[in-house]
């Protein structure tokens, strides 16, 4: 949702458009496959200079100095992660059980804070933290504060025409 919303607000997109819409995400990916290359490959970052890209969490650390990034870190309640990811995996014909979701949970808990830890100590990222969870019930201030990070230079009336509720279908009212 967030790159679509960064689309719609008037960024540049760097993606390969080979991930198309599916059950998990009907709206389609803004994914750029060679990310996925890092950090073997790093010649597409010069590609990705002034245009928003979609890098996985595990894969930041591996972006090498000299570059400049804003960074939108988006963070969304754990339980409904947990749930996503286990509907998921059962529609993909796994067994979401392999581990408990309170040890999955606690993993995601130090994931995230390693990662922030790694986005913080790399001296080119400038990062803003936003919640999937506050954009889906109060997303006014938050595309505001987005749009503030990029210089008040985003649509932000576009930004908001992303947002489908209806597509909110792991919602849980747990504290994190």
């Amino acid at each position: 949702m967030m790159m679509q919303m960064l689309d719609k607000g008037g960024l540049e997109i760097l993606t390969d458009k080979q991930r198309g819409p599916d059950e998990d995400n009907p709206k389609g990916y803004y994914e750029y496959e060679r990310v996925k290359a890092l950090p073997g490959d790093t010649d597409w970052l010069e590609d990705a200079q002034g245009k928003a890209v979609k890098i996985l969490g595990e894969l930041i650390k591996h972006i090498p100095e000299g570059y400049d990034f804003k960074v939108v870190f988006m963070e969304r309640n754990l339980d409904e992660i947990i749930e996503s990811q286990t509907k998921m995996l059962k529609r993909q014909g796994k067994d979401p059980d392999d581990i408990s979701k309170e040890e999955l949970k606690k993993t995601f808990k130090e994931y995230r804070k390693i990662l922030k830890q790694q986005i913080a100590s790399h001296p080119g990222m400038e990062v803003i933290y936003v919640s999937y969870n506050d954009i889906m019930s109060h997303p006014e201030p938050v595309v505001e504060s987005i749009s503030a990070f990029f210089d008040d230079e985003l649509n932000t009336t576009e930004m908001l025409s992303v947002i489908d509720e209806d597509l909110y279908r792991n919602r849980l009212e747990m504290e994190e």
